[in-house]
């Protein structure tokens, strides 16, 4: 009868563990929760795209029973990094002109190679470059405004990774439209096409203010309204973007101009926002438009310092993004934004209490998720949410030793840091493998396109 009992008790505790997709444990999890929990010899439980469960390792090993287990007992397990404003495909153009304003980089340089060599098959390779390079550096999200974001779409879904892609609409003709009316048409018919898709979030992403006319903006608003998208634009990036417009809108900022247009009457992302005031961080955070910080951009064209620091006190939510990589910046490592952003508003603010390393955290997590309107989705890990993480390994001399994980992932964890990355409940890179791309094919192609492109210059 004993036997039988016990028996029967160990089958019924059996029964009750519950099934998972994967178990994952490492030496800690950073959950960036509420609560910013970081736990010591912790787990995660996953099943199909989200996670069932997240505690200490004798927790979830008791409580869940896996298909696989990874094991990280010397790294820490994050959130997927993610990125709020970037140009994919120029990746492909990385570093043909450096040294400039971004008026005269826009001008003599990027908008006539584009004209030259921008196509579907050179947003394909472009985005599958910068796919593999945002893999390897921890960014499972990233936010696009580019050409073609149909083909921009396929690349990413293909790597695997999760996209907010803006399509772009700008007051001249592209490589994709003639005119801003075909690209509004071209447009509705991707907002259409992904409308429901796991991985992409279809957008709408006119230029810039200076670079589109107001009729077009307030034409983009209406589409973005009409199937509730979110809108991507470059805003007071420049001192000469705020004079400009102050001369031409009777006095008027970008911010408020962008205001009295209706911009702002919907989801709403910012990039930039240098040249701000308190009245357009008003808005901003009256509207709930979400900034996107690019720090190294901004400092490589001296395009000046956001006032980051102050918008955070205000609730403005704010994101990093590394910005494009042909000038404005040459790569998409999201772990220097995060360096570059605390050490940029210390310097400035003079101030070495400014943005400390948890808060540039943030920015590059749940921060981000907010801006993009995702945070219910990713941004932290925590039960329900899409299994978004990755593995940063914390064996290595310039990870050692550590006293605080927070100073550790922005002041001394690099990109290449990163051993293996999860989007969505799938595993994307394993090992610093990309799992869903052929990097050396991606690579080659890359290699062409220079070619390419250098002789187009000429």
């Amino acid at each position: 009868m004993h036997r039988f009992l016990a028996s029967f008790l160990l089958a019924a505790a059996a029964f009750a563990v519950e099934p998972a997709d994967y178990i994952v444990t490492a030496k800690h999890v950073m959950t960036m929760d509420a609560q910013r929990r970081i736990i010591n010899d912790g787990a995660m439980a996953i099943r199909g795209e989200r996670i069932l469960a997240i505690g200490t390792r004798v927790e979830i090993e008791k409580n869940y029973k896996a298909k696989k287990k990874i094991n990280k007992p010397d790294a820490v397990i994050a959130p997927g990094l993610i990125n709020t404003h970037t140009h994919a495909p120029m990746s492909l153009m990385r570093g043909i002109a450096d040294d400039l304003t971004l008026q005269d980089w826009l001008e003599k340089f990027i908008f006539p190679a584009e004209v030259r060599n921008v196509s579907r098959d050179f947003c394909n390779w472009g985005t599958k470059l910068a796919a593999i390079e945002m893999l390897l550096s921890g960014t499972t999200t990233y936010t696009d405004m580019y050409y073609f974001e149909d083909v921009i779409a396929e690349a990413t879904k293909e790597a695997g990774m999760r996209g907010v892609l803006g399509q772009t609409v700008i007051g001249f003709p592209v490589a994709d439209a003639k005119t801003p009316a075909e690209s509004l048409k071209f447009t509705e018919g991707f907002l259409q096409r992904y409308a429901k898709d796991p991985l992409i979030v279809p957008a709408i992403a006119p230029h810039a203010i200076y670079t589109t006319s107001d009729d077009v903006l307030k034409a983009s608003r209406a589409l973005a309204n009409q199937y509730g998208a979110p809108l991507l634009i470059h805003v007071s990036e420049t001192k000469k973007e705020l004079d400009d417009s102050r001369a031409q809108r009777l006095g008027k900022s970008p911010v408020q101009a962008l205001e009295a247009l209706g911009m702002f009457s919907g989801r709403t992302i910012a990039a930039h926002g240098v040249w701000v005031d308190d009245a357009d961080m008003a808005i901003l955070k009256q509207r709930n438009v979400g900034v996107a910080h690019c720090p190294t951009s901004n400092m490589k064209l001296a395009s000046g310092v956001a006032p980051i620091v102050k918008m955070l006190s205000l609730g403005i939510n704010v994101g990093l993004g590394p910005d494009g990589p042909a000038g404005s910046n040459n790569d998409f490592n999201m772990f220097e934004e995060m360096d570059l952003a605390s050490k940029l508003q210390k310097v400035t603010r003079m101030d070495p209490q400014a943005l400390p390393a948890q808060q540039a955290v943030e920015m590059a997590t749940i921060g981000g998720a907010r801006v993009l309107g995702l945070e219910k989705e990713i941004g932290s890990l925590e039960a329900g949410k899409k299994a978004d993480w990755i593995a940063v390994r914390l064996d290595q001399p310039h990870a050692t030793p550590m006293y605080n994980l927070y100073s550790q992932m922005v002041f001394a964890l690099k990109g290449s840091d990163v051993t293996d990355v999860m989007v969505n409940g799938r595993l994307v890179v394993e090992g610093r493998k990309v799992l869903t791309l052929n990097q050396a094919e991606v690579l080659r192609k890359a290699h062409e396109y220079r070619g390419k492109i250098q002789a187009s210059l000429k």
